[in-house]
């Protein structure tokens, strides 16, 4: 699993939403990507679970 991504994280909470500090520390990773996803209209990519689980409901080959 890579790393967290905190020089972006805190570059863009502080950069562009312009929080304080102590703002941007109470945050929690779930607030953070909405705030990510409500500016940029962008959303964090699938984990492997959700993949998974869409490959699961949602099969390329149908079933019989």
């Amino acid at each position: 699993m890579p790393p967290f991504p905190w020089k972006q994280a805190m570059g863009f909470g502080l950069g562009v939403l312009r929080l304080s500090p102590d703002e941007f520390w109470r945050m929690t990773p779930r607030e953070l990507s909405a705030a990510i996803e409500a500016v940029t209209g962008a959303r964090a990519p699938l984990d492997r679970a959700a993949l998974s689980e869409l490959m699961r409901r949602y099969p390329d080959e149908l079933r019989r």
